[in-house]
């Protein structure tokens, strides 16, 4: 008890040395939970990039290759779904909603995606959050887009704004739609996933832009019998939302059950008419972060060198003061202070700087977590699980205290076989 109230009224004694060890050993505490969460939550956000989605169904290719392509907007498949197919798998008991996405346009090197009002209503990400306008609104016409929050901020869209879609993925385009300009309606709020750097078009306008006129638009327009009535169906051409391309790129579907989800895959990858593919996203994402498991291994790596580096600064600030204090600890020597007792001074002293520093630690790992939770979730697309500390994270520490305690055996040996003259005779 004795050696306890001492080693505090030395560290007190030692503030500025003790404060920047604390220092040290907090920010590393922080450092190293903050990678493990990020770690994690990184993981788990990637899993959740499409989130309450049961199905995706496109022409048949590969798992990842139809998962890059239809949600990351990542390479293009060579085929797509014919409308006639698109309807009959949707129409199938247990459905419980599906949304249709034409990819293939572009604008100034972002992704154009085709699409219905249900997507704005049924798409999901992270853990289920739903879509929310940030301006705006959904579009409400076939010349009307909405934009995602990066593309907004990146080229400097406004509500109002006119833009010209170009044929082709990439950032060079050899065919721009001028002669449909589409005026921007809406702006997503940030999602962290590729939403964010998206523009969304009504699915009727895919063939307008092309040259043709969805489907009920054509077959409407035929039938107008004087110029009054083709006027009106220009019209309805321009505000109907009900036309649809006659190809969709691929189509996301929700079910009432899972057993829905493993009998309608299984028929999708038996259809005859079509060469199609039905994946399940959430297990098509884990193989796809299983190719990507070297990311983790870099951040685990981190961890380990933060770890490292902040004990190696912890002994270096140890013997220095170490090297300082041996006369205090000749004069102890000298007043009956024995051996083992001022190596259990020293080892105390470092014990109680590590949980100090630990504790430090943690609750600025806490306040990193409050304060940049909404950037890590706007701008890397993470959502920070903001809990309690797991039990691998209490073991992390443990970790930490118990080589923290090792390392400060190394200064309290050398107290221990200082002697009483070597502490005396130091010179000045």
């Amino acid at each position: 008890m004795i050696l306890a109230k001492l080693a505090y009224k030395s560290l007190l004694n030692r503030k500025a040395s003790v404060f920047l060890t604390l220092l040290t050993i907090a920010i590393s505490v922080m450092l190293l939970l903050s990678i493990e969460r990020i770690r994690v939550d990184a993981k788990s956000s990637f899993s959740n990039t499409l989130s309450g989605t049961d199905l995706i169904v496109g022409a048949r290719t590969g798992d990842i290759q139809l998962l890059l392509s239809s949600v990351f907007r990542i390479g293009h498949t060579n085929n797509g779904v014919s409308w006639q197919s698109y309807e009959y798998i949707t129409n199938q008991r247990g459905v419980k909603w599906s949304i249709p996405i034409s990819l293939g346009d572009s604008h100034k090197g972002q992704a154009v995606l085709g699409t219905t009002l249900d997507y704005f209503t049924h798409y999901r990400f992270a853990k289920k959050q739903n879509l929310s306008f940030n301006k705006g609104h959904a579009f409400s016409a076939i010349n009307e887009v909405v934009l995602g929050s990066e593309v907004a901020n990146k080229l400097g869209y406004k509500l109002g704004d006119n833009i010209v879609i170009s044929h082709g993925m990439g950032n060079t385009s050899f065919h721009h739609h001028k002669d449909n300009p589409f005026k921007v309606v809406g702006i997503l709020n940030a999602t962290g996933t590729p939403v964010d750097k998206t523009l969304h078009i009504p699915l009727a306008a895919i063939d307008l832009i092309h040259g043709g006129a969805p489907a009920e638009h054509a077959e409407h327009a035929e039938h107008a019998e004087h110029a009054e009535h083709a006027e009106h169906a220009e019209h309805e051409k321009h505000n109907d939302l009900t036309g649809h391309p006659k190809q969709i790129t691929a189509f996301l579907m929700g079910f009432e059950s899972p057993l829905y989800t493993l009998q309608i895959r299984r028929n999708i990858n038996q259809y005859k008419k079509e060469a199609l593919l039905g994946i399940m996203p959430t297990v098509t994402l884990k193989e796809l972060w299983g190719i990507l498991a070297i990311v983790e291994k870099i951040l685990l790596l981190f961890s380990a060198v933060v770890v490292l580096v902040s004990l190696l600064g912890m002994l270096t600030t140890l013997l220095a003061n170490l090297s300082q204090r041996r006369r205090e600890l000749a004069i102890l020597r000298s007043v009956g202070a024995r051996p083992w007792q001022l190596f259990t001074l020293i080892s105390f002293e470092s014990l109680l700087t590590m949980f100090i520093g630990c504790l430090v630690g943690c609750a600025l790992y806490y306040l990193a977590l409050f304060t940049g939770g909404s950037y890590l979730q706007s701008h890397a697309g993470i959502s920070v699980n903001i809990a309690m500390l797991s039990y691998y994270e209490l073991t992390l520490i443990g970790v930490i205290m118990v080589a923290g305690f090792i390392i400060g055996l190394i200064p309290a040996t050398r107290a221990y076989f200082y002697s009483l003259s070597d502490g005396m005779s130091i010179k000045t």
